[in-house]
């Protein structure tokens, strides 16, 4: 598989499932220091509201980073994901002690799950590849519907501004002959799906979601992960301290590559 047979696959579920025969998500957020950082930043801030006895359920799990490192903390998890590739690797990594129900399934369609039954809802991977508005509000609908009117839900987009910079660390021409309009300066939307911080903000408001927290979740990790993979662990226990320290504020949101953003339902 490569990009030119995967943009002629139709079916938008089926390109996103061929997309990670592509791309490794199973190593993506744990290969190195810098890639460690956006782990780290969402952890954080999923501790922040997490409570004894939760139940949590990872939507677009991935290869289960998430998924496995609060079951082996002791938490009820529920995992849904749509990638061949991603069930796979997360299988391999399961071991009989792992409470953990993984399902395969679609993230705008949540029926296996009932009305109000989960404390904490992640919602990572989907919003990385649906591009119609209407699938983006139904996506953010099921989240809301399984949602305990006291949960939270925690939301993941790939950041449209800052894209620029780390395609331009592996490219030196990328401005001239990167995929995205030379004119409005937004990407194009293959693979994944792109979105400014106002864009993606605006979306989850009007999904009837009150933001609590606006994230900057990997910064500026990618574009300067050589240095960062270099760091001694007391360098890089402060450098994740002072990521800490801006990740939420404003001017630096488009900053990053990943966006979090931290909510709960307007009941």
């Amino acid at each position: 598989m490569d990009f030119e047979q995967l943009a002629k696959i139709e079916n938008e579920s089926e390109r996103v499932n061929r997309t990670y025969d592509i791309f490794n998500e199973d190593s993506r957020l744990n290969h190195s220091k810098a890639a460690r950082v956006e782990f780290f930043t969402t952890v954080h801030y999923i501790e922040k509201y997490l409570k004894e006895g939760d139940r949590i359920l990872d939507i677009g799990a991935g290869a289960g980073e998430y998924s496995l490192y609060f079951a082996r903390k002791g938490y009820e998890v529920s995992a849904l994901e749509l990638a061949d590739a991603n069930i796979a690797a997360f299988r391999k990594k399961l071991s009989s002690e792992d409470k953990i129900d993984l399902v395969q399934g679609n993230a705008l369609d949540l029926s296996r799950y009932e009305d109000k039954s989960f404390d904490i809802v992640l919602l990572f991977g989907p919003l990385y590849h649906l591009a119609n508005d209407k699938d983006k509000q139904r996506c953010i609908s099921e989240a809301k519907r399984v949602c305990k009117d006291d949960g939270k839900i925690f939301f993941a987009f790939i950041s449209n501004d800052f894209v620029f910079l780390t395609e331009f660390g592996y490219d030196a021409n990328y401005f001239s002959n990167g995929d995205y309009d030379k004119k409005t300066f937004k990407l194009n939307n293959f693979p994944f799906v792109f979105h400014t911080v106002d864009v993606a903000k605006n979306l989850l408001i009007s999904g009837g979601i009150k933001l609590l927290h606006q994230v900057a979740s990997d910064g500026a990790s990618e574009l300067l992960a050589a240095r960062i993979n270099e760091m001694s662990e007391k360098d890089y226990e402060q450098y994740l301290r002072y990521h800490f320290y801006i990740c939420e504020k404003p001017e630096l949101l488009g900053m990053t590559n990943h966006l979090l953003f931290v909510g709960e339902k307007i009941l």
